[in-house]
């Protein structure tokens, strides 16, 4: 290793030698300059690289990017998508394959990592097996690979792009990270096979803001267009067809489904999974009020009903009217299910005002959530800790909001009895967990 060189200023465009000592949260890696902390794109921990700075407006760290690796780390590899390599500068680089860099195993441990220091600094619990063993290791193994990752190299899964249109171009591609520039590409290595065939990436497409390219599982791939000015896609309203295992959905093309071809039936299987562990433990009561909270096109209330029979009781609670209408129809053929349509904390608050039979009926219930990325927050678990349903599973797609719902949760006498992790989001740093809770007697 070279010796370090004479302290850089961090001003914005100056070149700065780092060494990488760890990644947070956000895809990014961690090092630190003259006692400042850098966040660095396109590095990976342990390697020694050239950055430039890209951000230094905040006081307590700044930002860079690399451009040139001088100690690389073995699990380097040559980007999944030339656009976004590390040969190009770092304006020019496509975003939304953070990780294209990092052989995909390596990939794991790093969203491994992050969840354990998630849950130590925001949920104040440490992952540690039984045998005391440092637990991010044994929870790489448990950062669950999609079916037939492996073999595509992490290629080749997103069933859902967005693309932005360059205004004095027509250029349509992705933003580059951290941006609002246009980066024109060839190819979209993480999309499917639908996607790429019918992305118009040599095309001007003048008059338009974004093109959404939608291939679902049971329908034919297309696009969905918002024109310069307007506020709704064209085709948004559309139902498409998806497939989960055997069963059927119907949402709008517009609407929320989950973007790898694999995880609906990843999620729908692990909900299904803890629901029927929960019923083997003799906690789980069919007849009771349970909820499906954020319930989108009734996905994950309907792996309950598998798992629990056609005795369920289910409620599915979205503030979208028409991804309401659709979860109504996905599942209808369940006879004490309903969708209805309202803000998951008003909907609670009702709730909390019930009377004595309802309130025990939920009691007795467990609750299915899918919150958006900022999580379920303060206000919804402190209503959820009130009302005290005998089992929460939480769906979530973010570490650290997970890991501030699981301490407030814990707080108000939850115990958490599993948590998986699943790798849906290859070659970038997002991945889905689900934490399941039941209440301490």
């Amino acid at each position: 290793m070279s010796e370090q060189r004479e302290s850089t200023p961090l001003e914005i465009g100056s070149e700065i030698e780092l060494e990488i000592t760890g990644m947070a949260h956000g895809g990014v890696s961690v090092a630190r300059h003259d006692g400042r902390v850098v966040f660095v794109a396109d590095a990976i921990p342990g390697e020694r690289v050239l950055a430039r700075v890209t951000d230094q407006k905040k006081k307590s760290f700044a930002r860079a990017a690399v451009t040139r690796v001088l100690d690389a780390s073995a699990d380097r590899r040559d980007h999944v998508w030339d656009e976004a390599s590390v040969e190009r500068d770092p304006a020019e680089r496509a975003g939304g394959a953070e990780f294209g860099h990092i052989d995909l195993a390596r990939q794991r441990v790093l969203k491994a990592e992050v969840l354990v220091d998630s849950m130590a600094r925001f949920g104040d619990i440490e992952l540690a097996s039984e045998e005391g063993e440092d637990f991010a290791e044994t929870l790489a193994e448990l950062v669950e690979a999609a079916p037939g990752d492996d073999e595509a190299n992490g290629l080749g899964y997103r069933t859902r792009v967005r693309l932005h249109v360059d205004p004095e171009t027509g250029a349509a591609g992705p933003y580059a990270a951290r941006s609002r520039t246009v980066i024109p590409v060839s190819s979209l290595p993480l999309a499917t096979e639908g996607v790429n065939q019918i992305a118009p990436l040599f095309e001007a497409m003048r008059g338009l803001q974004t093109i959404d390219l939608i291939d679902p599982s049971n329908d034919d791939p297309r696009m969905l267009f918002t024109e310069v000015g307007a506020k709704e896609r064209r085709g948004e309203k559309d139902l498409v067809g998806e497939l989960v295992e055997d069963r059927g959905f119907m949402v709008r093309a517009g609407g929320f489904w989950q973007v790898h071809r694999e995880a609906p039936s990843m999620l729908f299987g692990a909900v299904h999974d803890a629901v029927a562990e929960l019923i083997e433990a003799g906690q789980f009561d069919p007849a009771a009020a349970n909820l499906d909270l954020y319930g989108g096109a009734g996905l994950l209330a309907a792996a309950m009903a598998e798992a629990a029979g056609p005795g369920l009781k289910i409620t599915s609670v979205e503030s979208d009217p028409a991804a309401t209408d659709n979860a109504a129809e996905n599942l209808s053929e369940i006879v004490g299910a309903r969708a209805i349509t309202a803000r998951v904390d008003r909907h609670l608050a009702e709730l909390l005002d019930a009377a004595a039979p309802v309130r025990d009926r939920l009691r007795r219930g467990t609750v299915v959530l899918d919150p958006p990325r900022s999580g379920a927050g303060g206000d919804v678990t402190a209503q959820l800790a009130q009302l005290s349903p005998a089992n929460i599973v939480y769906v979530a797609c973010d570490p650290v909001a997970l890991a501030r719902d699981t301490k407030s949760l814990l707080d108000s006498g939850y115990d958490l009895l599993e948590l998986r992790a699943f790798d849906i989001f290859p070659h970038t740093h997002h991945f889905e967990s689900l934490a399941v809770f039941s209440r301490g007697e």
